[in-house]
């Protein structure tokens, strides 16, 4: 029986590994191309993603790999650097900073960034991903921006780069988009190509683009792509070539502040996109089983510090391939190891294949992927719900693409901060009754910190003379020391000053040792907190 339940487990796992391998495969190549670095990085990063941490995280239903949301980062890294062995010598760094994280038990960091600037950043990432394979779908080849990414170019000289772009269009790589946008949005709309998990829509748009790219070829049409508008992976010809597969980091930069800052960046975004994923993941797995983030960010680290070592990209928790995983059955980690397993062995035999495919059909896969995280329906939503909501998340959205993540990221958390700050000023306190005979009651709200003081301040100030002020705190789990001290304050001097009676309510008075009368009030419930 034990033997029976181990055998099904086994094919539910090795069947959802194999989708998640055909989802990978595409992505790892692409993200390689978005991010500027050589594809063979991207499946790097997959394989360790999925063997490495795989194993080491206790996380059944999240997958690793090259992520969307560090392809900004990179492409800003390796023009920065100038080269992407520092931009490798930056993902040792990344690791070795996510290790720390762990051990200092980072894990609950992501509670503290707004879902609004997350969804912005994310939005921002979109945007920047459609902008960058615009060029690659119109046959724009990778040798023609050698020198400078297509858009940075554009802006310091857009007469050259719009002649060389025109000269540079190829209409094959244009048909080839199109077909593989089409399969991609039929693939996704049409159920009973919905229904078929074990064939994702981004591996038969490779495949296809193939087969018609190589048909092209027989017939000695024009439209037929090649040279450096095809992937191109290192050959394995012989065992002793095995160690020219790899690209190792430049520790000649090891005292370069760039490559630490960026090592740093890496880091920080790669920790936060990881716990929000493994919350996400931890949502779709059925068993409702608790991922251990502080392992996690542990095995991330380990895997960025060896990926990078040995020539691949950072890596993430990533969301399409955990999403992917779940809904094709996985129920425990060994789905994710069986995919960079496959990760491995087509790199090793099958690389000539591989080498087929057009990067145009890579850049419609992540035309969609950039869609997707950028979609109308992600800014209808924030704006419906107000201002409040909306602007942080434009203004991180505009920052990301127009200068960089951590720029968009800190201006989304000010904005969101200042609001924050607002809305407790606001909040602070209600004056809900005045009555003919000159009498005020002021209700202190349930949590009144330091940051709610000028907003008590002013509505003290604002007292007239000869009434009657009831300050209530029977609502108050906590009042911050400060306010406290205001409000002892204004009963000792102000209000004797404008002949103002003060009846303080859930407070207790402590009558001074001198002969004015003074007193502090402090809160009488037990649990609120001074």
């Amino acid at each position: 029986m034990q033997n029976k339940t181990f055998i099904t487990q086994l094919k539910s796992n090795f069947s959802s590994g194999l989708v998640v391998f055909l989802v990978a495969l595409p992505l790892c190549l692409g993200i390689a191309l978005a991010s500027g670095a050589p594809p063979l990085a991207g499946v790097i990063s997959g394989i360790i993603g999925g063997i490495i941490v795989g194993a080491l995280s206790n996380s059944p239903i999240s997958v690793s790999g090259p992520a969307a949301g560090l392809t900004a980062i990179l492409v800003a890294g390796i023009a920065e650097l100038g080269s992407f062995e520092l931009v490798l010598l930056a993902g040792m760094i990344a690791g070795l900073i996510q290790i720390i994280f762990g051990f200092i038990k980072a894990g609950g960091i992501s509670h503290y960034f707004p879902n609004n600037v997350i969804e912005g950043m994310l939005a921002g990432i979109g945007v920047i991903i459609v902008l960058k394979q615009i060029p690659g779908a119109f046959g724009y080849a990778p040798s023609v921006e050698a020198e400078a990414p297509f858009f940075s170019s554009l802006i310091a000289d857009p007469a050259s780069v719009f002649t060389s772009f025109f000269n540079s269009i190829h209409p094959g790589a244009i048909l080839i988009t199109l077909l593989s946008l089409a399969i991609l949005l039929v693939w996704e709309k049409v159920s009973l190509f919905r229904n078929l998990k074990m064939i994702p829509g981004a591996l038969t748009a490779v495949v296809v683009s193939i087969l018609v790219n190589q048909l092209f070829r027989l017939a000695g049409s024009p439209l037929y792509i090649d040279g450096t508008m095809l992937v191109e992976l290192p050959v394995l010809e012989n065992a002793g070539a095995f160690t020219s597969l790899f690209v190792f980091p430049d520790f000649s930069g090891i005292l370069n502040p760039k490559v630490w800052v960026l090592g740093g960046t890496i880091a920080m975004v790669a920790s936060i996109e990881t716990l929000l994923c493994i919350e996400a993941a931890d949502k779709m797995d059925d068993h409702r089983r608790i991922t251990d983030t502080n392992l996690e960010l542990k095995a991330q680290g380990l895997g960025n510090l060896l990926s990078a070592v040995i020539g691949g990209l950072p890596m993430t928790s990533v969301v399409v391939r955990s999403s992917a995983n779940a809904r094709a059955g996985a129920t425990s980690k060994m789905s994710t190891i069986i995919h960079g397993g496959l990760l491995l062995v087509s790199v090793l035999f099958i690389p000539f294949l591989l080498n087929m495919i057009p990067l145009a059909t890579l850049s419609a896969v992540l035309i969609l992927v950039g869609y997707k995280l950028a979609r109308p329906a992600v800014f209808i939503h924030f704006w419906h719900k107000g201002r409040l909501q909306f602007i942080p998340f434009f203004a991180t959205m505009a920052m990301v693409v127009f200068t960089d993540l951590l720029v968009g990221v800190g201006v989304g958390m000010l904005i969101s901060i200042v609001y924050i700050l607002f809305g407790n000023k606001k909040r602070a306190c209600f004056i809900h009754k005045r009555d003919s005979i000159g009498h005020i009651t002021i209700t202190l709200a349930e949590e009144v910190s330091f940051l709610n003081k000028a907003a008590i301040k002013k509505v003290l100030h604002d007292i007239p003379s000869d009434m009657a002020v009831s300050i209530d705190a029977t609502r108050s789990s906590y009042i911050a020391t400060d306010v406290l001290d205001l409000i002892s304050e204004f009963a000792n001097h102000r209000a004797k000053e404008m002949n103002i009676r003060i009846e303080l309510i859930g407070f207790k008075t402590n009558c001074q040792s001198d002969d004015k009368g003074d007193f502090t009030p402090m809160v009488i419930k037990h649990h609120a907190a001074i």
